[in-house]
């Protein structure tokens, strides 16, 4: 049987990725415009629970276009969401049942949990440490109400 109406999610998802990796040259420009990187793993979250491969790599694009602009190291973001979403989210579901509290960890344990990660990261290789500024306070509280419309 085939289908008289083509797929159109690949080309809306190159339509995303585009668009995401303008928005990404913009905030790395200017700073008042958040980098997005909650609604990635909420969009990762989401993607790993459907098993929608597509997906999948295309938010994996994106969070390596996310850490070359904020120059980190290649794939720890990858690594710390799967981290995140294997052993950390089952507990926090079971201890929350409203919808936005969950989304609001998200956002924290993007935050100050991927900065955590890449401070122990640079205490095991020896590298410099990361420095947090005072935007991410900013970008969390932004990031929040994008979160918790989607």
């Amino acid at each position: 049987m085939q289908r008289s109406i083509p797929d159109k999610r690949p080309l809306e998802l190159f339509i995303y990725i585009f668009l995401f990796v303008l928005y990404s040259g913009l905030s790395s420009i200017y700073p008042f415009l958040p980098p997005l990187f909650a609604v990635l793993f909420t969009y990762f979250v989401k993607s790993l629970d459907e098993k929608n491969l597509l997906y999948i790599v295309a938010i994996s694009f994106m969070l390596v276009i996310f850490e070359a602009n904020a120059g980190y190291m290649l794939f720890t973001s990858i690594i710390y969401l799967y981290i995140v979403y294997k052993f950390i989210l089952p507990k926090i579901m079971q201890s929350f049942n409203c919808q936005k509290c969950i989304r609001a960890s998200y956002v924290v344990l993007a935050y100050f949990g991927y900065f955590l990660f890449l401070t122990l990261l640079s205490n095991i290789f020896l590298l410099e440490q990361p420095v947090i500024d005072y935007y991410i306070v900013y970008y969390i509280v932004i990031e929040f109400f994008i979160v918790s419309i989607l």
